[in-house]
């Protein structure tokens, strides 16, 4: 009688663990340190939207001028009377934005932050009277 070979052999084991250890050893890091990407994320996307309301609201404003209000510094991008009262439900909680002049028709970059981490990013905000 023959005798068939059930199972698997030790060294092959070892050679599974082997290259499952390594497979782990290279995807790990990319995963470890996802928080800060996705605050960067955010942060990004608040700035892109101040930065959207901030042209629609300049285009309106130019085609009458009882339409869109008016825009003459960043730190009114955030607040109730200003580019983030433009923004459905207004600025999100946990972020600013940097004090900066903006003249009549010209672009300034507003500095926002994200008070929790830190993560910053541009806003383009064409200043309106």
């Amino acid at each position: 009688m023959r005798n068939t070979q059930q199972g698997f052999t030790l060294i092959e084991l070892v050679v599974v663990i082997v290259i499952l250890g390594i497979l782990a050893v290279t995807a790990l890091p990319k995963f470890i340190d996802l928080s800060s990407d996705a605050s960067e994320a955010a942060v990004e996307g608040v700035a892109g939207a101040l930065s959207s309301a901030s042209a629609i609201n300049y285009a309106a404003r130019k085609s009458n001028v009882a339409n869109g209000m008016a825009v003459t510094d960043c730190v009114s991008t955030g607040g109730t009377n200003g580019i983030g009262a433009l923004l459905q439900g207004g600025l999100p909680a946990g972020y600013t934005v940097a004090t900066a002049v903006i003249a009549a028709n010209t672009s300034v970059s507003c500095v926002v932050t994200k008070t929790v981490g830190g993560a910053t990013a541009n806003a383009s905000v064409t200043g309106i009277p």
